[in-house]
């Protein structure tokens, strides 16, 4: 089992969405994380998807996709240097004065924005890898608990020029 990037072009209609995301569900195949935007031309859209699976499903959902008419274009990002985000909010509450200036210095540390706070209250926007996410809603729990609220968006990704990042 491998973790596995998908960029799909599609046409921007309505259903598109539904009917790729049922494709997925359909074969039971689970996906991670799925964006969806318009692109430069607001009648294609770009997909995408990240899934975890091994190489013979990974080539039937890829000739699936393929068959399907609303999809363009289908690019394997898998094994090729890519330039990947993700969003993510993190609300954390109920906190001391001490515990939000220790926010603050986490925020720093991780290089991410404090987007919003009040008296007990601090919002941090994280705009990382999703592996770098991740690891900074694990400290965040471990530290907090369950008095932290976690918003995660998919991860948009695009072929690199000149330089590997992964």
């Amino acid at each position: 089992m491998k973790k596995r990037w998908i960029s799909l072009f599609v046409e921007n209609d309505i259903g598109v969405l539904a009917k790729i995301s049922g494709l997925f569900s359909g074969k039971a195949y689970n996906l991670n994380s799925l964006t969806v935007g318009e692109t430069e031309d607001p009648t294609v859209s770009r997909m995408t998807i990240s899934l975890t699976s091994d190489d013979l499903t990974f080539e039937q959902i890829k000739k699936q996709l393929n068959r399907s008419v609303e999809v363009i274009k289908v690019v394997d990002y898998t094994d090729i240097p890519i330039h990947k985000k993700e969003l993510m909010f993190i609300k954390a509450g109920n906190l001391s004065v001490e515990e939000c200036e220790e926010i603050f210095r986490i925020a720093e540390v991780f290089r991410v924005r404090i987007k919003d706070y009040g008296k007990n209250t601090v919002i941090l926007e994280c705009l990382q890898t999703e592996n770098r996410n991740s690891d900074l809603m694990r400290l965040l729990a471990d530290r907090f608990g369950n008095r932290i609220e976690v918003v995660r968006g998919g991860s948009v990704a695009i072929e690199a020029v000149s330089m590997s990042e992964r």
